[in-house]
């Protein structure tokens, strides 16, 4: 399974964001993770887990017997759910289309976790969602993403702890082909 298939599946991203919500240093035996993805089997999670692990995505940090088995302690392997432009070199339309699924469903889970909260405060809990259209040239458009990426690297940097609570940033850009050809079929 290359990375791509293996990082964006619905599951296995909601695994690696349990995780990278504690920036990478959160350790979680798969019983702590299930607080997490409540709505996944344990089984599931066991097998996905599985896969992550095989796949150089975790690492065990530490095992121990309990009532004779062995529980692991899994942590994110620093870099190891990154995906560079080589990852997605050679992936198909297809692949692609499943990829944003999987990424979409992510943040789904996400957001339907959030309302089954007790107490729903979309002002107070800073949630929102829109999407916007921005006229851009391809200069305008890279000038752009070097300012958000500079403006976000300060805050990706902090450690994880009281006060702060871990919050999901989600952001698609894409071109508005409007009147563009459809792709060839194949």
């Amino acid at each position: 399974m290359n990375k791509a298939d293996l990082l964006l599946h619905p599951i296995r991203l909601r695994i690696v964001q349990a995780f990278a919500s504690g920036q990478g240093s959160r350790r979680l035996t798969v019983q702590e993770l299930s607080r997490w993805l409540d709505d996944v089997p344990l089984t599931t999670l066991y097998r996905h887990v599985q896969s992550l692990y095989r796949g150089g995505v975790l690492a065990v940090a530490a095992s121990r017997r309990v009532r004779g088995t062995v529980e692991r302690t899994y942590v994110l392997v620093a870099g190891g759910a990154a995906l560079g432009p080589g990852d997605l070199a050679t992936a198909s339309r297809e692949d692609h289309l499943r990829y944003f699924n999987a990424f979409a469903a992510g943040l789904v889970a996400h957001f339907a976790r959030y309302l089954r909260r007790s107490r729903v405060d979309l002002v107070r809990d800073g949630v929102g969602y829109r999407s916007v259209v921005l006229n851009l040239s391809d200069e305008e458009f890279e000038a752009m993403s070097r300012d958000l990426n500079a403006a976000l690297r300060p805050y990706l940097e902090r450690e994880p702890g009281p006060p702060r609570r871990p919050r999901l940033l989600a952001t698609v850009t894409m071109p508005l082909d409007e009147g563009a050809e459809p792709a060839p079929e194949g």
